[in-house]
């Protein structure tokens, strides 16, 4: 399947933040984000939160740049979306 990344849009700290995913299992998100030096801590459930400094070096890696709408309807079909309900659950 694929590493996904959407547009950084989302403010924070001083930048601005993407999402990186993975449509088919944890493992394949962390092996990606370890290779690539993201560190484990930007990691939220179910994606990691990437500085848009970060972004064209993903892309070049191998990520594939998506819509933030495909994103979500990626993971929700590869039933890794953790949902703000269970997020609040944890």
């Amino acid at each position: 399947m694929a590493i996904l990344i959407d547009q950084p849009s989302w403010p924070a700290h001083g930048t601005v933040w993407a999402h990186l995913v993975s449509d088919l299992n944890l493992d394949e998100l962390h092996a990606f984000a370890a290779a690539a030096g993201l560190p484990r801590r930007g990691f939220d459930l179910d994606h990691y939160d990437v500085p848009e400094a970060n972004y064209h070096e993903l892309v070049a890696a191998g990520a594939l740049p998506v819509t933030f709408r495909e994103m979500i309807v990626r993971l929700r079909a590869s039933g890794l979306r953790v949902t703000a309900r269970k997020r609040r659950g944890l």
